[in-house]
């Protein structure tokens, strides 16, 4: 498996609940040893909280894991919607994980041209920087959502959009290798549905679900990290990784958190552009969808960019979180493996807000 040793890390969106996730791992060698690790964002508050947080951590240990941070973990204001920010970002960066978007549903319905001008020329803009700067790039990983996947909204759309631009990418570039990876919500990232419960039920309620049928994924911010990592590692030109993980009801997931307590759940019906089940392979996608252990690899749809001769068998149907959700029982136990019921996050309550 190629390793990250002596890599040069850019994380756009790296201040992200993601970013800061994938960050941690970078640095903390169990990918390798990267020379530098870059976070690219906009928002200088953020970047300087984590620079804290990072600087503190120097100082109250000596774990080898620790030294060098100063040097290795740097931080660039910018934007992936301007092509010069990016552009002078990716100067001497061997690899590049695209966190930057707008990723709230709500958000993009009412406000779908600032989606387009992050989700899609932000990676436009990476792809043509490298394109007409010829920068030699070995990677770049896309992250996207289950929402590209028969999109119904806008934030969907656009994703879709960066999925495609990506996988076309390896004809513009081809000295670099142009992968995506794909999942649904992430459990405990900010703006998801466990936080908000939490702090719901801090308050003594009501809990908010919005349809009794509603179905997630369980996707932890590790298992995202660990989804990337192992796209920049293993997937060809034009793949998008999809992993294979447990789904719930979210009703499940709001009594388990519940618990004992006496807090009231109230139905508030479809928030605007929202889906009911996450789908990450689509039944078109099936025939070019192959399974590798605990992943699905959709093949580009392309056939210039293609680079495998294997038989798309990896799936029957489509991927659906509505398939088989896990039982009560079996979503308590999962977020209490998981730490993420509310009495293991109470001192962690500001970091998952943030």
């Amino acid at each position: 498996m190629e390793r990250l040793d002596n890599k040069r890390i850019l994380v756009t969106g790296g201040t992200g609940s993601l970013g800061q996730v994938l960050v941690r791992r970078l640095l903390s060698g169990s990918a390798g040893h990267p020379e530098r690790v870059i976070v690219f964002s906009r928002d200088e508050a953020k970047q300087h909280y984590m620079r804290v947080e990072y600087e503190h951590a120097v100082a109250a240990t000596d774990e080898i894991i620790y030294r060098n941070f100063q040097r290795m973990l740097q931080f660039r204001i910018g934007d992936v919607r301007d092509f010069h920010s990016v552009a002078a970002a990716l100067q001497d960066v061997d690899v590049v994980v695209n966190t930057a978007a707008l990723k709230q549903v709500p958000t993009c319905e009412y406000f779908p041209f600032e989606a387009v001008q992050t989700n899609v020329c932000g990676p436009e803009n990476l792809v043509r920087a490298i394109q007409e700067l010829r920068l030699p790039v070995e990677v770049v990983v896309g992250v996207s959502t289950d929402k590209a996947c028969k999109p119904v909204n806008a934030m969907g759309m656009t994703k879709a959009l960066q999925e495609r631009i990506f996988v076309q990418a390896n004809m513009r570039c081809p000295n670099t290798r142009f992968v995506c990876v794909r999942y649904g919500n992430v459990l405990a990232s900010r703006g998801s549905v466990i936080p908000l419960f939490h702090q719901q039920i801090r308050q003594g309620g009501p809990v908010t679900i919005t349809t009794e049928d509603m179905t997630r994924f369980l996707l932890s911010l590790e298992d995202a990290a660990d989804a990337v990592l192992t796209a920049i590692h293993e997937a060809l030109p034009g793949e998008t990784y999809v992993p294979q993980v447990a789904s719930a009801r979210v009703v499940d997931i709001a009594a388990a958190l519940i618990g004992d307590r006496k807090v009231e759940r109230v139905v508030t019906g479809i928030r605007p552009g929202e889906k009911v089940h996450e789908i990450l392979v689509s039944e078109e996608e099936v025939y070019r969808t192959v399974k590798r252990r605990q992943y699905f690899a959709i093949l580009p749809l392309l056939p210039e960019v293609r680079h495998t001769d294997e038989a798309a068998a990896g799936l029957a149907k489509e991927y659906s979180s509505a398939d088989s959700p896990a039982s009560f029982e079996q979503t308590k136990a999962l977020l209490e493996e998981r730490h993420l019921m509310l009495e293991d996050v109470v001192g962690e309550g500001a970091e998952l807000l943030r």
